[in-house]
């Protein structure tokens, strides 16, 4: 299980994770309010600007004040060390 930092020490899962988005079109804002009414939001912004939404397989929706793109990028790297892992147990087989 690999934990990804979405800002301020927070961390996911990412064998959870199904989507990180941009907050600013009116279906991810409805997805947000429908979390929200439900009890299934988490807002992981500590009061600063939502700048990602991040849906979970478990229904649960986070908001993250880190963009996108960033939340990504750590998600690549926390892969590729998986991947070379996997690699070396391949070759010593």
């Amino acid at each position: 299980m690999r934990l990804i930092n979405i800002g301020f020490g927070n961390m996911i899962s990412s064998a959870r994770l199904v989507t990180i988005v941009s907050p600013d079109s009116a279906p991810i804002k409805r997805i947000v309010q429908d979390a929200r009414d439900r009890g299934r939001l988490i807002d992981a912004t500590y009061g600063r600007r939502t700048r990602a939404v991040i849906v979970m397989d478990s229904d649960h929706v986070i908001l993250s004040a880190i963009q996108p793109e960033t939340i990504a990028a750590r998600l690549a790297g926390a892969a590729a060390p998986a991947a070379e892992a996997e690699e070396e147990a391949e070759d010593e087989a």
